[in-house]
């Protein structure tokens, strides 16, 4: 976990959120989203705090796994993301939720395959209709926790591409969990980085350095790049150093 952390958000930003398994990356995600409340000190979103279900936060959670046998179709699916801060059954506004949900598989480019059950999507698919889901509401932020770990290289790559396109398009500050920050880097503009109960924030080319990180782990660190510019930390247990590849 961490304290004496001091930081903002940029409006219209993109941020990785990386660190170690249990350095409380989940934690600041469900403190965002009113789930939990901070031990000590203040945190705002968008100047109030914190609640549950507002619906100017967009929520991306750890993939679940989905039955193959779920019959449900992808954009019902994405539909219930339309008023789910809300309880009980949709009496009015269905052609209002329908155009929403359109309008988000539109936007992640879904369409095609949304009218198919869910459990027989592909990961990739599944991940872009939770996705989709996320969008329904028109939020302003969008918190994503780990959307990158089911998928393979190629997949990766065109999911942070298209998280950056779409929240360009619809104006959207973005936070994202990962374990790897090399899919990331063309993309994000800062990094939280949790660790060793400190956070630090700033640019990647800030953050992730021989002498940030050092002073991060108060242990020594190195970083190095391969000839394609990936990112390597040399000098850490094997569950610290897995944030960079």
């Amino acid at each position: 976990m961490w304290s004496r952390a001091t930081f903002d958000i940029e409006a219209g930003s993109f941020t990785a959120i990386l660190g170690p398994n249990g350095s409380g990356k989940t934690t600041l995600i469900r403190t965002i989203l009113g789930r939990l409340a901070p031990s000590a000190g203040k945190l705002e979103v968008f100047g109030r705090t914190p609640r549950r279900g507002d619906p100017t936060i967009g929520y991306v959670p750890q993939r679940p796994v989905f039955d193959p046998e779920l019959s449900i179709r992808g954009r019902d699916f994405v539909e219930l993301g339309f008023d789910g801060h809300r309880w009980g059954v949709r009496l009015v506004g269905r052609a209002r939720a329908a155009a929403a949900a359109e309008a988000s598989l539109e936007a992640v480019g879904a369409v095609d395959y949304s009218d198919q059950p869910l459990g027989r999507l592909s990961g990739g698919e599944q991940q872009r209709m939770l996705l989709a889901q996320a969008l329904v509401g028109s939020p302003r932020l969008l918190l994503m926790d780990e959307p990158l770990s089911y998928l393979d290289v190629r997949n990766q790559r065109a999911m942070v591409q298209l998280i950056r396109d779409v929240a360009r398009r619809r104006e959207l500050t973005v936070l994202l969990i990962a374990h790897d920050v090399n899919p990331l880097l063309p993309h994000i503009d800062h990094v939280l980085y949790m660790a060793a109960g400190k956070v630090s924030m700033g640019t990647p080319a800030e953050i992730i350095t021989t002498e940030r990180l050092s002073e991060i782990y108060s242990s020594p660190v190195e970083v190095v790049r391969d000839s394609r510019g990936r990112v390597f930390v040399v000098g850490l247990e094997a569950e610290a150093s897995h944030p960079h590849g």
